[in-house]
Formats: structure tokens, C-alpha cells, sequence
């Protein structure tokens, strides 16, 4: 799905696809009832996370680095529910919403400053000429990947951490794609933040030339949502996370051995910081081999002309290669059961058999026949009508049959004596 930035930022962040994190919450009371199905929910919703940002290290366009990192984000929020921690997941839905909308809408100040360049590889060397959009997709982005203390750190780092203190086979697996997912998510974000802002710049001159900031009218809603993605977090923390919270009343409904929250409160720090850890891992990674004002070129060059370096870019730039499967056993095979099934056999073969050029034909060919049978003289068809009344008139003298009946009769008899005629 495209669109332009505005409705990227409000589907991605309130409308659309977090309906179903909402629908998950709503009905937690039905998911309590079966843990089998939570731990499908936990697994499908770490996969998701991990895939997205997996497919998101490589992508070249601005816009769907963001949207693979929604996707992303929305696989954490799907296996904190799976956990049975809806009020986390929402909790981190409204964060994300924040910073979300942040990342798109300034995304759009960028695009609309480059003359409508999307593509990251055609940016660079803007941090000067594009103040304000690098300023706020630093904050975005920083939000994004949980830096400590600003809104995403306090629902992120809540989901792995009761993903941590769960204590099935589901959670340590959760935990650790998710915390591979924060490493990623810290990558492809400064990536984004290098190609676009800090590296030398790869634009066309026009671009360069005719490049602005947002006007007032269009930074002040980034204002507003970088405020946000600085604060929400901290201050609304005590009304979604904890016990006995008053917000979400008889709302959530979570089974008793589903609770974790005291073990999250006193696991181990050295294991809480390990999606820190990564974090920081990541960003590190990403700026030795994208900032190319540090990294060698040459050395940076010969490790991705490596054959493993290509094979996993080919691998990830591909999707893991699920449109490629889904195309070739699904969209195929439906496309062939719709030519061979239901265009040739039904359309072509039997609407066409007992249609067009069947019953039709048949129609045609008896009026064409009949057509024939028509002497045309008067005296013929005079003669048969005297016929046909004489005997009308003898069947309802000999066996007194209803006056409908003799009509249908005398119909029958009529038409049949025209036909045989000739």
C-alpha cells in the first residue's frame, strides 16, 4: 500500500494496521482461554518482528525503511500479547504512534525538499541544508530503537523484558528474536540517518540547488510529535504498566499464572541490558560500514563484494524470498485453475455449450426449420384449422375434458398440423 506521507503517518501509526494489535487486546479474554493459541500468537508476532527488520536493512527507499520498521514494531506488539501483556502492547502502540508519525511526516519534508527523491542512495549531505527534518528524524529514530528515556525505551524494553521472565520455551524464544529485531531496528535506523543526512552526497545538483527545509506551517506539527516522542513515554508509564493500574478497569482480562510483572521487576540487569547492548551493537555496525567519511572505502568495498555479503543481501533485498513462493505456488496455480477451470471449462466450455452456441443455436435452428415447413397457400393452412377444430370438438364430446385442458390440446394439435403441413 502507497500513499503520500500524511496517510502513511496515519495509517501506520493510528489507523489500519494496528487495528489488529487492537482487536487482540479487546479480546484477551478469549485468547486466556487458550494458551495454545498464545503461544502461536507470540511466535507468529517475534517472527514478524524479526523478519521486518531483517528486510528493512537493506531497503533503499526512505519511505519503506519506515514502513518494514512499522512492521516490525507491530510484531512486538502482537507477541507481547501473545505473553498475555495487552496493556504493554497498547501501551507501546500509543508510543509508537508518536514517533511513527514523527518519522513519516518529516520523511515528507525530506521528499518534499529533494524535488520528490525517495531513494536513499540519490541523498546525502543534507544535515545543512535540512536542519529541521534531520533534528527530527534523529528524535524518531531514537525513540524508535528504545534510547533510554525517551517514549519507545519504556514499552519496548518492557516487552522484552517480560518476554525475558516468562518462563516457557515461547518466551525465551520471543525475547531473543526480539532482541535480534532491536539490533536490526538500530541499524537500518542510522543507516537511514547516515545515507540521507552525514555521508557525502550522491544528488543530482538540481536537487542540491533547490533543496529546502519544511515551512513553519509543516514543522510545527513535528514539534508537537517530537514533544512527544521526548515525554509520552515518561510520563504515562505509571497509567499502563504495573499492578493494579485503575486506566483499563474490567477492559483486559489476564489469566493469574500470565502474570510476570514482579519477575520482570527483579530479573537480572546484566540480562535487561542485553537489548541495549545490541542496540548500541547495531548503531556502531551501521556507522563503520555507512558513514563514509570514517569507514575505508576500499576495505568497506571488498567486504561487500564477498560472496556471503552478496548472498545475504540478495537474500534480504528478495524478502527471504516469500513473494517469490507465494507467487509461484499460490498466484500461479490460481491463475492457472482460473484459465483452465473457470475460463475454459465453465466460461468458454459449458456457458458457451448451453448458451452462445447451444440452446441458442438450437432455437435458431428449429425456427429455421420450422420456417420451411410454411407452404405458404391459404387453402392449406385453412384446411388444417377445420381439421384441428373438428377434432377439438370430438375429444370434448367423447371424454368431456375441462375447458383448459381442450385449449391446451387444441393448441398442441394446431401447431403440430402446421408443422407437418408440408
Amino acid at each position: 500500500m502507497e500513499g503520500p506521507t500524511p496517510v502513511s503517518a496515519l495509517i501506520h501509526a493510528a489507523t489500519l494496521v494496528t487495528a489488529g494489535v487492537f482487536l487482540i487486546i479487546r479480546c484477551s479474554s478469549l485468547f486466556e482461554e487458550c494458551p495454545s493459541i498464545l503461544s502461536l500468537v507470540a511466535v507468529v508476532g517475534s517472527l514478524t518482528a524479526f523478519f521486518a527488520a531483517t528486510v528493512g536493512l537493506v531497503q533503499n527507499d526512505l519511505k519503506k525503511v519506515i514502513a518494514y520498521s512499522t512492521c516490525s514494531q507491530l510484531g512486538f506488539m502482537v507477541f507481547a500479547c501473545g505473553l498475555s501483556h495487552y496493556s504493554v502492547a497498547l501501551f507501546h502502540l500509543a508510543n509508537h504512534a508518536l514517533f511513527k508519525a514523527l518519522l513519516f511526516l518529516s520523511a515528507g519534508c525530506i521528499i518534499h525538499g529533494l524535488m520528490d527523491e525517495q531513494d536513499l542512495r540519490k541523498m546525502g549531505g543534507t544535515i545543512r541544508l535540512l536542519p529541521m527534518s534531520y533534528i527530527m528524524i534523529l528524535i524518531g529514530s531514537l525513540a524508535l530503537v528504545g534510547f533510554p528515556f525517551l517514549t519507545g525505551f519504556y514499552s519496548k524494553d518492557v516487552i522484552l523484558e517480560v518476554a525475558l521472565t516468562k518462563p516457557s520455551s515461547v518466551g525465551n524464544f520471543t525475547h531473543w528474536l526480539g532482541c535480534f529485531g532491536a539490533f536490526c531496528t538500530s541499524f537500518y535506523s542510522f543507516r537511514l540517518i547516515f545515507l540521507t543526512f552525514i555521508n557525502i552526497t550522491s544528488s543530482n545538483k538540481v536537487y542540491i540547488e533547490n533543496a529546502h527545509d519544511a515551512p513553519v506551517k509543516m514543522a510545527v506539527p513535528l514539534m508537537i510529535l517530537a514533544v512527544g516522542s521526548i515525554f509520552w513515554g515518561f510520563f504515562s508509564r505509571d497509567a499502563f504498566l504495573g499492578l493494579g493500574t485503575p486506566l483499563f478497569m474490567n477492559t483486559i482480562t489476564t489469566s493469574f499464572e500470565n502474570l510476570v510483572s514482579i519477575d520482570a521487576e527483579f530479573a537480572s540487569s546484566s540480562l535487561k541490558n542485553i537489548p541495549f547492548f545490541l542496540t548500541v551493537l547495531g548503531s556502531v555496525l551501521s556507522f563503520l560500514l555507512i558513514n563514509c567519511s570514517f569507514s575505508s572505502k576500499g576495505v568497506v568495498f571488498d567486504y561487500k563484494m564477498t560472496k556471503p555479503y552478496r548472498n545475504l543481501y540478495n537474500f534480504l533485498s528478495k524478502k527471504w524470498h516469500f513473494d517469490q513462493l507465494s507467487s509461484e505456488f499460490i498466484v500461479h496455480r490460481l491463475m492457472n485453475f482460473g484459465y483452465t477451470i473457470s475460463f475454459q471449462l465453465l466460461d468458454k466450455g459449458n456457458i458457451e455449450v448451453f448458451g452462445a452456441f447451444g440452446s441458442s443455436m438450437k432455437v435458431l435452428e428449429f425456427s429455421r426449420v420450422t420456417s420451411l415447413k410454411q407452404s405458404g397457400f391459404l387453402f392449406h393452412y385453412s384446411f388444417f384449422m377445420v381439421i384441428g377444430a373438428i377434432f377439438f370438438i370430438a375429444l370434448v364430446l367423447a371424454f368431456g375434458l375441462g375447458l383448459s385442458v381442450n385449449c391446451l390440446l387444441f393448441s398442441l394439435l394446431f401447431s403440430y398440423s402446421i408443422f407437418i403441413l408440408n
